[in-house]
């Protein structure tokens, strides 16, 4: 019996522990699930001010987007179509925060860029991205990018694209995490979600 409690008790904490660690690839992720919560952690905002991610997701409900860096296509395209699509989303009375481990500098540019006026938050430690399940060891033709990208802060992860909904409580609702970088939710499937969780 004292075994079994045991074994028990050590599946627990490497459980635990597996959303802190960086997976070798983005298929070894383990990601946060459904009903469990968003880590309250503190992320710097574009004008690089600390911001507890929980003081934003309790304002409202919130699709909360993890995405590369502002230097991937890929992504830019997936903001550009999250943009579009923003009016939507506030209208079925959400919020959409992106994340990335862009540096709080970089963040304005891609918000220029990509004509983003949603809230896009800087995670270059990556805390928040390895409490998510989500961090993953960057291919080495990746490194230098995410390094000048996130001023230093990184040289090591990226995110897979991933994203939550979630409630004003941090509850997860819905999640669509692609390890493949170049699919993502389109934005059709995620209004028809958002309608569909109301």
């Amino acid at each position: 019996m004292k075994k079994l409690l045991f074994i028990f008790l050590a599946t627990l904490t490497w459980a635990a522990n597996a959303q802190n660690m960086i997976a070798k690839s983005a298929t070894d992720i383990a990601p946060l699930l459904i009903g469990e919560k968003i880590p309250n952690l503190t992320l710097k905002s574009s004008d690089n001010t600390d911001v507890q991610i929980s003081d934003l997701l309790k304002k409202k409900k919130t699709v909360l987007v993890f995405y590369r860096g502002g230097w991937c296509p890929y992504c830019n395209m997936h903001l550009q179509a999250l943009a579009e699509a923003e009016k939507q989303v506030l209208d079925l009375g959400y919020q959409i925060i992106a994340v990335s481990p862009d540096s709080a500098e970089n963040l304005k540019m891609t918000a220029e860029k990509d004509k983003v006026k949603y809230t896009l938050l800087s995670d270059s430690k990556g805390e928040l991205i390895k409490a998510m399940g989500i961090a993953f060891e960057a291919p080495e033709n990746y490194k230098s990018v995410i390094n000048v990208n996130s001023n230093g802060m990184n040289t090591s992860f990226l995110p897979v694209p991933s994203v939550f909904v979630v409630n004003p409580q941090s509850d997860i609702l819905f999640e669509y995490v692609s390890p493949d970088f170049k699919h993502r939710i389109t934005t059709e499937l995620l209004v028809s979600v958002l309608k569909n969780l109301k």
